[in-house]
C-alpha cells in the first residue's frame, strides 16, 4: 500500500486488496504496517487510538477477516495504554471466525538521523513488553514482527521453529535500498522459514517516501514473489515440504550450541 492521511481512504484500499488477494485463494493475509494512516505528522496517529478490544479499525480487520473466511495480520494500528499519552503500535491477528487471535507491541522503537532524515518512534510509541508473539494459521506456526524489529535476529531465534515469519514494514526509502532485502533474505535462511514482509512502498501524499518491496522468501532465502512499489498483492505458497527439506539437508537449526 501507499497509505495516505484519510483514513477511510486507506480502509478502502486495503479491503479491495485483500478482496482480490481473497478471490486469488489466499487463506491468510497480511497488510503493511500503519496501513491506516500514513500522516503528515508522526502525532497524526494518536488521534485514531483504541482501547484493545474495540474500535472502527478492530472492527474493520475483524469483519474483513470473517467475511472472507482468511487469517488477517492487521498491518499495525494504534491501541490505546492507560495513563500514558503514547501508543503500542500493535500487530493484531484474526481468524476466520472474526476473533482475534493474537497481538504483538512492537518491541523495537525506531530512531535514525542522517542529519536529513529524523525518526524518533519512542516519541509517539511505548514499546511492548510482550516477548515474541506466535500463531498457529494455515501454514503452522507463524511468528509476528514489526518493521524495525528485523535488525534483532535474537528476537526471531526466540521463536523456535516456526514455518512462516511476517514482517508488516513502513522502511524508509534510505535505510531500504540499503538494508531490507538483505535482512529479509538473511532472518529466512537463518531461520529455514518462509518470511512474508508487506511493506508501505512509494511516494506518499505527505511527500514521504517509503522502500516498498514487498516480497515472499523463502527457506533458502529465494525470492518467490515480489512488488518493488505501488499498491498491490504479492502471494505464494508455504510449501510445508520445502521447510522440512532444507532442514534436513542443512540442520542447521539442530547445530545451535546457544
Amino acid at each position: 500500500m501507499v497509505s495516505s492521511p484519510i483514513v477511510d481512504e486507506n480502509l478502502t484500499d486495503a479491503a479491495a486488496w485483500i478482496q482480490v488477494a481473497a478471490q486469488k485463494g489466499a487463506r491468510l493475509v497480511v497488510l503493511p504496517e500503519y496501513f491506516c494512516i500514513m500522516g503528515q505528522h508522526d502525532t497524526d496517529k494518536l488521534v485514531l487510538r483504541e482501547p484493545p478490544g474495540s474500535g472502527p479499525l478492530q472492527e474493520f480487520l475483524s469483519a474483513l477477516a470473517r467475511e472472507h473466511g482468511i487469517w488477517l495480520v492487521g498491518g499495525t494500528i494504534p491501541l490505546a495504554i492507560p495513563g500514558d499519552e503514547r501508543i503500542y503500535n500493535s500487530c493484531l491477528v484474526f481468524g476466520p471466525d472474526g476473533r482475534q487471535q493474537a497481538r504483538y507491541d512492537k518491541i523495537h522503537l525506531f530512531g535514525f538521523d542522517n542529519g536529513e532524515d529524523v525518526f524518533s518512534e519512542a516519541d509517539t510509541i511505548r514499546a511492548g513488553e510482550n516477548p515474541p508473539q506466535m500463531f498457529d494459521g494455515p501454514c503452522g506456526k507463524v511468528g509476528l514482527s514489526i518493521c524495525y524489529d528485523l535488525r534483532f535476529p535474537e528476537m526471531y531465534r526466540a521463536m523456535g521453529h516456526v514455518n512462516l515469519i511476517v514482517v508488516p514494514s513502513a522502511f524508509t526509502f534510505t535505510t531500504g535500498r540499503a538494508h531490507w532485502e538483505i535482512l529479509l533474505r538473511a532472518r529466512a535462511i537463518e531461520n529455514q522459514c518462509y518470511v512474508l514482509a508487506a511493506a508501505q512502498g512509494g511516494r506518499h501524499k505527505t511527500g514521504r517516501r517509503t522502500w516498498g518491496h514487498s516480497v515472499l522468501i523463502d527457506p533458502w532465502g529465494k525470492i518467490i514473489d515480489q512488488r518493488p512499489e505501488g499498491p498491490g498483492i504479492v502471494t505464494g505458497d508455504i510449501d510445508l515440504d520445502r521447510i522440512e527439506r532444507v532442514r534436513s539437508a542443512l540442520p542447521a537449526l539442530a547445530h545451535r550450541t546457544l
